[in-house]
């Protein structure tokens, strides 16, 4: 792992960055599937205290250089167990959630896990392939980043 990211627990503090990281026009366009109004901060907080009161969600704060630089979790809300990342922009393209994202998956477990991304997230899809994940599915369904529907690839983490 790349000496400059670390993961750890998520702390109250977190969460401004992550709101402000949230909102980011790229972020939103990239991600596509994203919260109705990303400014919505009473929407975001409600979001997310039902992440963190969520028992089965396994939740860290990614650093770079003690920054926080995003977060990366892993729930099943949807029946099977689904990897999510986000990363501030300012934090794109230094192969950050690569590494973030394969030190996550070396302290969980579970396998198969899987994972989306809008079909022409082209960063996103090659972190999750560098990550081991493979295409197995397209899905399409309204993303609310972009107001509209939205082609997505499924991918997976097979068993070792």
């Amino acid at each position: 792992m790349n000496p400059n990211i670390q993961l750890r627990d998520v702390i109250e503090d977190d969460f401004d960055i992550f709101f402000v990281q949230q909102q980011e026009p790229a972020g939103v366009q990239m991600a596509a599937f994203t919260a109705k109004d990303p400014s919505d901060r009473a929407a975001f907080d409600k979001h997310w205290a039902k992440v963190r009161a969520d028992a089965g969600v396994t939740i860290q704060t990614i650093l770079y250089e003690g920054d926080v630089a995003g977060s990366v979790l892993c729930h099943s809300w949807f029946g099977e167990p689904e990897i999510s990342y986000w990363l501030g922009e300012a934090f794109w393209g230094k192969s950050i959630a690569t590494a973030a994202l394969q030190e996550f998956l070396s302290q969980l477990p579970t396998r198969p896990l899987f994972a989306r991304v809008a079909q022409d997230n082209i960063g996103s899809l090659r972190v999750l392939q560098k990550c081991g994940f493979i295409i197995t599915g397209e899905d399409k369904g309204f993303a609310e980043g972009r107001g509209e529907e939205t082609a997505e690839f499924i991918l997976t983490l097979p068993d070792e």
